[in-house]
């Protein structure tokens, strides 16, 4: 494909190109957000590693109504605005932030680091990777 191509389809398909470019800016704007706060992602599995053998904390910031629906087995519920303040006694221990797709908990991910708290992690896909890779669950309070 040569240039002259690729402008006549730029002009013949505007709304596509602009998809495309949309798109493009959410993947690598995903992944900047990630790199620049300095929060690791992981797997369901690496969650579980870190769960054994070094004692993380798992912290759910989705809805009461969610977090009763099923949470992962003694995570820790939060709601973002009084996250930091209740989870100061964890500041020594990994803690591996999930909501609902991993999306939201990158925003508290990145306010903890900038608080002082060395090992964040965002657990890759939330809630939604857990259950996908048939980890347990606990329901209620």
């Amino acid at each position: 494909m040569d240039l002259n191509q690729l402008i006549e389809f730029i002009a013949n398909h505007p709304l596509l190109f602009l998809a495309l470019l949309v798109i493009l800016a959410m993947l690598v704007g995903g992944e900047l957000q990630h790199r620049l706060r300095n929060i690791k992602l992981v797997t369901p599995g690496e969650a579980t590693r870190l769960l054994n053998h070094e004692d993380a904390i798992m912290i759910d910031m989705r809805t009461d109504k969610d977090y009763r629906d099923g949470h992962i087995v003694n995570a820790v519920h939060v709601q973002t605005d009084t996250a930091a303040g209740k989870l100061q006694k964890y500041r020594d221990r990994p803690l591996i932030i999930y909501c609902g797709s991993g999306q939201q908990s990158t925003k508290l991910g990145g306010e903890l680091v900038k608080q002082g708290f060395d090992k964040v992690y965002n657990l890759k896909g939330g809630m939604h990777a857990w259950q996908q890779a048939n980890l347990p669950l606990s329901k209620g309070k």
